[in-house]
Order: structure tokens, then C-alpha cells, then sequence
């Protein structure tokens, strides 16, 4: 068994919505039905006993070595702790090559799983031992360092709960939530609404009680120090029991509560200024420490904190007392458990020492040992759920104090005997306000209910109703899709919409291009969908990018398929019919969001067929309204769009609206049968949004196709009376409709540059010659930099071959260059004759021949 290929599918895809490594697979003969491989099954059932196949998707295919690949794949996370539930291994037309498709929720993990499943599946045929627990434990190590931590991944949780879409931007914490001007971030438990300057006010103690007590919030009294005996001598003032901790210390680190000696305070002081320059010593203030947590302006959670500590059983030591409380499956070494393992440093030892223990002590049955002063949950403290008891008006001062400081989420740090009473009624006080406060103890406290507290966020970011998109418009077809697009851009720009737009020429923001080359892949959608001066974006969508990486996006408003036909790069990827090139233009459809809407030519069976996937609502459109699917369609007063004599025809029900051809110039009065049909496209998508009709009318009017605005799309060009057109179409379909198009244009004489892609069949690229060789008087064929893979001269080879036959063609030209075969064709031309240029390099073909037009 040999993997050639890897990849990570990041959006819905040819399989499922669901994120997924994709792998190609080649299996021996022996490999491919392991009922043949001698006790393969059982071993392998040895070394994985919860492993679970599933039935091939063709039950005539045996069960081979891929499927056993899938199947440990997707069990190993799943066993690991991973909630994955999706794998599929299809035999390809290639005999003994399978495409093994493996869900994972991140993606290192999902791609070590595939590592792990190989060697699992090698281990059994060669009857080695295979270490599953240790296999386990690197993919749980691997996915606790990598997925979110419990307070973001609440706040994913809820936001995915909401429909509302999200991108994580870093291996850490921060998480773009919706789309464009109305994405929101997060870092952790702060947003993007979150003050810098409340977070730098939060972090300085001594500013923050200073602006508590300005607001009348209580707080304990106290100031900050310059050295040890400075400390010592603020703690005399104070005449009790202290705090001392850091300025802007966080976390409960460098903190040392409730010290009254001389010694305690100069080591507390020097644990503190380790960690900041300036320290603060305060009135110690006796009570439970509790943590409110306010977002917005009202609190939602309140727990009790307890610090670390372990009970006497009169018959282990502390340090063996400690173990056991660590071997709590819900506490781990970070952040990304609801409880964090105990530590034993000099802290807890000070501690200790105190009470008259080490660790090494043997502490009588039924006795309390306190490990620590502060009750932090990153220290190993705990925390008991008290939401429902606190008193409105301590709810109140809590959110004084964190409107006070200035920020959205904020921790609140209270010591006080209860929550059920005022903090005045009781001497309590508000120690400290938290930037950034920690969500575990809220969403999974020791004792208690869980509260919903990443909904609360959510719920501040987002009003009700809101879900962070924009319209998302995605188009797909063999032809006619890069025009589609940028016509539906144009419409929605006349809309008021700054529109984000992909496309195989670049990536525009409005009318400034802020990215080259073909750009009609997953990345590049995802990139705007991150801009945030985008409020409409409108995909290119390429099959391609469907195919390596799946959609830049989880759903969609409108989904436009504009015909699939014959065909283009069939062969390639494993695509090798007309139908399974449907299958993969159809994943735009069966990703419309359900109230949205596809967009398909009713004239085109594999296309018309996509609407039974479509999750949404459907258009058709056709030139002929009395085509049987347009018919059915509209008998049942569902949205059709077609041409009406003059005019295309908008209904629905008994409502209609009609534009006239003459006010869409990129249809030059309806005789460019193609552009008719985008147009009808980008008509369906635009009302498909909702748009005023007058807003479309006007975008369809103004809309001007040329090199500038619609590079290589019949682009129009004058020289020495004649007229040259620009197309780059590279299928036989596009030269049919191009040929059609060029019909209704009056010529003396016809001629044609072109060549041919080498990653197309040969019939295909026979095929384009056939069409022209009988619409042409002259033909020039090329070979340049499209050869990609085939020999010098085989592609001219197969383009000759195509006008063997020709009806009309009496004059061919083999040239090597496209430019060199562009100053062929021009030199032949004559007044009052029409040249069709098939061009390959876009940009810079655009721009010779515009350069020699205006000569």
C-alpha cells in the first residue's frame, strides 16, 4: 500500500460539509480484497479491538487495504477522544488506486492519524506489534495543544450554535466570528470591542482600586512599594493581615495572601517584583474569594473559588494525597481542562510550612491542608457554581466596577463572606478587575451548574437576528463564469455594496485589484471573507480549488451553475465523465443556505438536475421559456428567467418583470446568445438577493465588457477596419458559442489564432478545430506556454488533425509564439474583416493587441 497524496479539505466538499484529509491510495493486487491476506483481519482487530469498518459504497468492491486505512483513521481519533464520525474509501477508474477521505476536527491531528493508521496497517500484515496506547496519547497530547481552549471554544460553540461563521487566525486563540464589515474577533475572552486601554488600566492594580474608589466601589486600602522594607513598612500602616502581589500581575501569579510577619511580607515581595517592577501591598480582606464575570453590562456567572487543597487520611503523605487529586481526568497541565493539576513549588511549600507540613507529612484523617492562599483555577483551586445567589446590588457594584475600568468582558474579584449579601453590609471588597478573565470555572465548575456564558458573549457581539454575513454569491460552470461574476459584482456595486469578487484574473476589493493570477480557489474566497471593507462578495468557483481544498466557505445566498455541457478537463483528478464533473460543480448548490438560492440553466440537463440537492430554492433560466423544465417550473409559480422577443422575462407566479435586450449592452441587442445567458445568470443570482429591480436594471445598463472590466471575454478591438476579438476560450462548448456569437457579425473574410491546453483530452482539442475549420476562412495555429506536459509539436499536431475535414478553412499557418501568431493574423487583415484571437496569456495577449488596435 502506497499514500501518494495528502491534502486537508477545509470547506464543504465533493464529499461531505465536513473538514477532511483526503488521501489517494495504491494497493497491490493482493492488497485489494484483505480476505486474501492471511490472518490480516484478525491481527489487525488484535492491535485495534474498537476498530469499526464500514461497507464499501459499491458493495461489488471487496473490502480492501484502503478501507482497513479508513477505517483505523477514523476510529483513531475518534478513540482518541476526537468527535469525528465521517470516512469514505471509493475506488477510482485508475485499478487499485482508491481515494480514502477521513473526517478530522483539526487538522494535524487528522493527518498523524493517517500516519498512525499507515504503520497499524503495516504492523498487522507483517505481524509486528503495534503500540496503541501510546498511539492514543500522542493524537490526545497533540489535540489538547492544538484545539481551543475551553473559554474560546465556548464562545466557537455558541457562535456556530447561532448560524454565525467562524475562522480561527492563529495557532492560538484568536477567532474571526461573521464575514467582511461585519466579522467580529476574539482573543481568548477579549473581543475586538475590547479597549486597550481598559486592558492596560486592568492590568495596574493601583489605577484600577484608585478608579473603583472614585466610583464608590469598595475596595481594600493600601499602596504600591519601592523594595522589601518599603513593603514591610506599607504593612505596618495597614496594621493586619496583607496582600502583596504585582502591579500588573495576572492569573494569581507572584500573589501572596493573608501574611502578617516580617518574613513573610520581604519573600512575598520578592516573588512579586520577579514578576513585575512594582508591587503593591493591600489590606488583606477576610471572606471567600469569588469571581463575577460581566459581559456587556450585566453579570451572568459568579463562582466561588477555592484554592488547592487535599484532605488527610491519617495514612498518606501530602505529596501521595496530591497525586491522587491529579489523577482526576478533568485536570490537566494547561488551560484546555476544566481543572488544572496541583502543583507542588516553593509557594505551596511556604504554604505548607505554615501549617507545620511538607509534603513528606502524614496530616491526621479528616484534615484540611491548604496548598495555596489564592484560589486561581490555574493553580489547581476549584470553583462552586453561586450565579443564582448573588445579591442584585453586589451583581450592580460589579458592573460599576467593570464599566468603570472600561471593558466589555470583565472578571470581577471579590472577597467577601457571601454573595447573598451587599459587599458594605459585610466589609468585603473588590480586589481586583481581570481583562481577559478565564471562563472554566464557569462553564464547567467543580460543583454547580455550568453557565452559558460564551451564548452571553456571542449575544454582546451580535444583536438577535444577526448571523456576521454578508451575501455570498458562488458560480460555477464550464463556461461563462467569470463574466457571470463580475456582471453580478456590478450589479451589487450599484447597490451601494463595497463587493469583494474572485475570479481567474485576480482578487478584487471594489474596483482595486489586490491580487494576481488565477484566484478562483478556496484560498482567495477566504480572503475576502476577511476583509473587512467588504459587504458582498461573489465567487469564482472553480472546480479545481473543489477539488484540492473544497469551498472557502460554509454556505452560500446564491449558488449560479451556468452549463456544463461537454465539459473541460476531463481526465484529470480522477473526473473523468461529464457527470462526475457534475458532481463536483453541484457542491456550490448543495451548499445554499435554506433560505437562499441556485441559479441554474434549465437547458442543460446535468445542471437542471442539481435541484434536487439544493437545500434552498430554485431559478431556472433558459432562452426558451417552453423548454419542459422551464414549463414545470413555472407552472408552479417558482422563478424563471428568459428571453421574450425583445426582452428578458423575470416570473414568478403571475408577477413579471422585463428588461430589454437593447438595455444590456454586453448582449449587443441580444445577438451574443452567450452573453444572453449570462446575463440571465447574473439576473437570477441578483434577485435571488432581493434586489430593487431598478438597482439591477441600472447595473445591467452600465455594466461595459471590455479588456479593463472582463479581461479575455469577447473583448472588441478595431484595427485598420477590421475587427479583432479577444476570447480566451479554450473548450469546445466556448467555441461554439463563440462561433455562433460571430455568426450575426458581418465579415468579408474570417480568420482565427489559436491553440490548444495540453492538460485537455485529445478529442477535445481535436474538437475545437472541427468547430472553427468550418466557420473560418484562414487559421493560424500556436503552440506556446500552454503545452503542460505534452512533447514540442503534439498539441499543433492534434489541433491539424481537427481541420482534416474542414468545410471552410483553405489557409493554415503553424507558427511557434503567441504574440508571433497574433502579428501573423493582424498583417493578413483588410478592411471590413473580422479575426477571432484564442488567447492563452491573458494580460499580456490584452495588452499587445490593444497596444497595436490603437496604432
Amino acid at each position: 500500500m502506497e499514500i501518494s497524496r495528502l491534502r486537508a479539505l477545509r470547506g464543504p466538499n465533493l464529499w461531505s460539509r465536513h473538514t477532511s484529509i483526503e488521501a489517494v491510495v495504491s494497493c497491490n493486487e493482493a492488497e485489494r480484497n484483505i480476505d486474501g491476506l492471511t490472518n490480516f483481519e484478525p491481527r489487525l482487530r488484535a492491535r485495534f479491538p474498537e476498530l469499526k469498518f464500514q461497507e464499501p459504497a459499491d458493495p461489488s468492491h471487496p473490502m480492501s487495504m484502503a478501507h482497513a486505512l479508513e477505517a483505523a483513521a477514523l476510529c483513531l481519533q475518534a478513540q482518541a477522544g476526537c468527535p469525528v464520525t465521517f470516512s469514505r474509501a471509493v475506488q477510482t477508474v485508475e485499478t487499485g488506486t482508491y481515494q480514502v477521505i477521513v473526517e478530522y476536527t483539526e487538522e494535524d491531528v487528522g493527518r498523524l492519524a493517517f500516519e498512525l493508521a499507515e504503520e497499524l496497517c503495516r504492523c498487522a500484515v507483517e505481524d509486528r506489534p503495534f503500540d496503541l496506547d501510546a498511539a492514543l496519547a500522542r493524537l490526545r497530547e497533540l489535540d489538547e495543544d492544538i484545539r481551543l481552549g475551553p473559554s474560546t471554544g465556548s464562545i466557537v460553540q455558541a457562535a456556530v450554535a447561532r448560524g454565525i461563521p467562524y475562522r480561527r487566525l492563529t495557532e492560538g486563540s484568536m477567532v474571526q466570528f461573521g464575514w467582511g464589515s461585519r466579522q467580529r474577533r476574539i482573543q481568548a475572552a477579549e473581543t475586538s470591542r475590547t479597549s486597550a486601554i481598559a486592558e492596560s488600566i486592568a492590568q495596574d492594580k493601583e489605577l484600577t482600586k484608585m478608579l473603583l474608589h472614585a466610583a464608590g466601589v469598595p475596595v481594600p486600602n493600601g499602596r504600591s512599594v519601592t523594595d522589601a522594607e518599603d513593603a514591610w513598612k506599607a504593612a505596618c500602616e495597614i496594621d493586619g493581615p496583607v496582600v502583596v502581589k504585582p502591579r500588573d500581575g495576572n492569573q494569581g501569579k507572584g500573589v501572596a495572601v493573608n501574611i502578617r510577619s516580617r518574613e513573610e511580607v520581604l519573600a512575598a515581595f520578592d516573588v512579586a517584583f520577579a514578576i513585575s517592577t512594582d508591587v503593591i501591598v493591600e489590606r488583606y480582606i477576610t471572606g471567600h474569594d469569588f469571581r463575577l464575570l460581566v459581559v456587556g453590562d450585566q453579570l451572568v456567572a459568579a463562582a466561588r473559588r477555592a484554592p488547592p487543597q487535599v484532605t488527610g487520611d491519617g495514612k498518606h503523605t501530602i505529596g501521595q494525597l496530591i497525586e491522587q487529586v491529579n489523577k482526576d481526568p478533568r485536570r490537566g497541565d494547561g488551560h484546555a481542562t476544566s481543572l488544572t493539576k496541583i502543583r507542588v513549588d516553593d509557594i505551596a511549600r511556604a504554604t505548607l510550612a505554615k501549617q507545620g507540613y511538607t509534603t513528606d507529612s502524614v496530616p491526621p484523617n479528616g484534615q484540611l491542608i491548604v496548598l495555596r492562599n489564592n484560589a486561581n483555577l490555574s493553580t489547581g483551586g476549584t470553583a462552586t457554581d453561586v450565579t443564582e445567589d448573588v445579591h442584585p446590588d453586589m451583581a450592580a457594584r460589579a458592573v460599576e466596577a467593570a464599566q468603570m475600568v472600561g471593558l466589555d468582558i470583565c472578571g470581577v474579584d471579590v472577597v467577601c463572606e457571601t454573595v447573598i449579601k451587599p459587599l458594605e453590609e459585610q466589609g468585603g471588597g473588590i480586589v481586583e478587575v481581570n481583562a481577559a478573565p478565564g471562563l472554566r470555572m464557569h462553564l464547567q465548575p467543580s460543583f454547580g451548574k455550568g453557565r452559558p456564558v460564551g451564548e452571553a458573549i456571542i449575544s454582546a457581539m451580535f444583536k438577535e437576528g444577526d448571523d456576521g454575513r454578508i451575501p455570498v454569491v458562488a458560480v460555477a460552470g464550464t463556461n461563462g463564469k467569470t463574466t457571470t461574476v463580475k456582471l453580478t459584482a456590478h450589479i451589487l456595486a450599484e447597490n451601494k455594496y463595497r463587493v469583494g469578487m474572485t475570479g481567474t484574473d485576480g482578487v478584487y476589493i471594489g474596483d482595486q485589484r489586490i491580487d494576481t493570477g488565477d484566484c478562483s480557489g478556496p484560498r482567495s474566497a477566504r480572503n475576502v471573507l476577511m476583509h473587512p471593507d467588504v459587504d458582498a462578495a461573489v465567487f469564482e468557483t472553480a472546480r479545481g480549488g473543489v477539488l484540492r481544498e473544497g469551498l472557502g466557505f460554509d454556505r452560500c445566498n446564491v449558488a449560479v451553475v451556468t452549463n456544463i455541457g461537454g465539459g473541460d478537463h476531463l481526465g484529470l483528478n480522477f473526473i473523468t465523465t461529464v457527470e462526475d464533473l457534475a458532481v463536483v460543480k453541484r457542491v456550490i448548490v448543495q451548499n445554499v443556505a435554506p433560505n437562499g438560492m441556485a441559479v441554474l440553466n434549465a437547458a442543460d440537463p446535468m445542471v437542471a438536475g442539481m435541484a434536487a440537492v439544493c437545500p434552498g430554492a430554485v431559478t431556472y433560466f433558459a432562452k426558451d421559456v417552453h423548454h419542459p423544465v422551464m414549463t414545470t417550473h413555472r407552472a408552479q409559480g417558482r422563478r424563471v428567467v428568459y428571453v421574450d422577443g425583445d426582452a428578458i422575462v423575470a416570473a414568478e407566479g403571475k408577477r413579471i418583470h422585463r428588461i430589454p435586450l437593447a438595455n444590456i449592452p454586453l448582449t449587443r441587442n441580444g445577438t451574443i446568445g452567450f452573453q444572453v445567458d449570462n446575463a440571465m445568470a447574473a439576473i437570477g443570482a441578483a434577485w435571488g438577493l432581493g434586489l430593487d429591480w431598478k438597482v439591477v436594471e441600472a447595473g445591467l445598463k452600465s455594466f461595459v465588457s471590455d479588456a479593463q472590466s472582463a479581461p479575455g471575454r469577447f473583448n472588441l478591438f478595431s484595427y485598420n477596419g477590421a475587427t479583432l476579438i479577444a476570447d480566451y476560450g479554450h473548450n469546445p462548448d466556448a467555441i461554439e458559442a463563440l462561433v455562433s456569437a460571430i455568426d450575426s457579425m458581418p465579415a468579408k473574410r474570417r480568420s482565427v489564432v489559436i491553440s490548444g491546453a495540453g492538460d485537455r483530452r485529445d478529442i477535445d482539442i481535436r474538437r475545437q478545430t472541427e468547430i472553427l475549420g468550418d466557420a473560418f476562412d484562414s487559421v493560424i495555429l500556436y503552440e506556446d506556454q500552454c503545452q503542460r506536459g505534452r512533447a514540442d509539436g503534439e498539441v499543433i499536431a492534434l489541433l491539424r488533425e481537427g481541420l482534416a475535414n474542414a468545410k471552410r478553412a483553405k489557409q493554415v499557418q503553424e507558427l511557434r509564439g503567441e504574440f508571433v501568431a497574433i502579428d501573423a493574423a493582424l498583417k493578413d487583415l483588410s478592411e471590413g474583416d473580422l479575426c477571432l484571437i484564442l488567447i492563452d496569456q491573458v494580460d499580456e495577449a490584452l495588452a499587445y493587441i490593444g497596444e497595436r488596435a490603437t496604432k
